[in-house]
């Protein structure tokens, strides 16, 4: 006796469209699996994740009413795809692409922060030779640099800048805000940014010289 699983057309649609989804699923934890793995190249991942996320997002727009929780989908059919719901739902990218997007991102942040600290080393040199030489004169913008280089992680771990600027911003906290340098500190201070403003350019990457 045959027993057919459908009892129209639609139906039968139906449930082709789920084995079709299963199957797109299930390809796509393989390949995730087989990415970590290194089994398969960047390249090779990247090119049949794209074809799996493609052909997903068409069939999911075509259940959307019949199916329209993925993850209550996989849990009903006991998938246990977790690897392949985050690519397919929650990501829709492949890795690589996650990767390089924020490599990207990095390099943009790391971007603001170099020339944020630039500004600072100028601003500090230039309110000394305006003779800006009073504690709460001296001190906001040495600590605005301090901050600004600390929070670049691409500097090298003896980057002497930061130790310097510590060592300054140290000593005036221990004087009165009213309180002014000597001239052998302004000068001392001047040498001090100059020197740790070198060394920070010849310190980022790529700068060429």
């Amino acid at each position: 006796m045959e027993v057919k699983l459908w009892n129209d057309k639609r139906e039968r649609e139906m449930y082709e469209n789920f084995a079709e989804l299963y199957a797109i699923i299930k390809a796509t934890e393989k390949l995730e699996k087989a990415y970590v793995r290194d089994i398969i190249s960047s390249s090779e991942y990247e090119t049949e994740c794209q074809k799996l996320i493609a052909h997903f997002k068409t069939l999911a727009t075509t259940l959307k009413d019949t199916v329209p929780s993925i993850e209550r989908f996989a849990d009903t059919y006991k998938m246990e795809c977790p690897a392949a719901i985050n690519r397919l739902v929650i990501s829709g990218v492949p890795a690589t692409v996650e990767h390089r997007a924020a490599a990207a991102a990095s390099a943009s942040t790391s971007a603001a922060i170099v020339a944020e600290c630039v500004q600072n080393f100028i601003t500090a040199m230039d309110s000394l030779k305006l003779n800006m030489k009073a504690v709460d004169e001296v001190y906001p913008l040495l600590s605005d640099l301090s901050a600004s280089l600390n929070k670049l992680s691409i500097l090298p771990p003896d980057y002497e800048g930061k130790t310097k600027m510590k060592e300054w911003i140290s000593k005036l906290s221990k004087m009165g805000a009213a309180d002014e340098l000597t001239a052998q500190q302004v000068r001392q201070l001047g040498f001090d940014l100059e020197s740790s403003y070198n060394s920070f350019m010849a310190a980022l990457p790529n700068t060429g010289n």
